[in-house]
């Protein structure tokens, strides 16, 4: 998942950046040109828009499990979710006070 979004977001940036470069080249020049590069510029800032919206559904659904996951645990096992907590909760506590 790690690597996929990783791969997602240059893609990301990649996209943009030609996009940029085509509007860029699109200001320079007129006529049918122009309107060809404004164009292509327009469908890939459509593209990475997409790519983003495919991230975040994705990021999303893997919440949405790992709540799911989380709940069923603690479901299952009340006096060990418990215990987890207070011991992860003393553990910030001592954290915080050294500080």
């Amino acid at each position: 998942m790690h690597r996929s979004t990783l791969r997602t977001r240059s893609d990301f940036r990649s996209m943009v950046e030609d996009a940029q470069e085509l509007f860029r080249e699109a200001a320079a020049t007129t006529g049918e040109k122009a309107e060809d590069l404004r164009d292509k510029g327009l469908e890939l800032l459509d593209t990475a828009v997409s790519k983003a919206q495919d991230v975040q559904a994705a990021a999303i659904e893997a919440g949405k499990e790992i709540a799911a996951t989380t709940d069923d645990y603690v479901q299952e096992n009340p006096w060990r979710a418990i215990a987890i907590s207070a011991g992860i909760g003393l553990l910030v506590g001592l954290a915080i006070s050294r500080k």
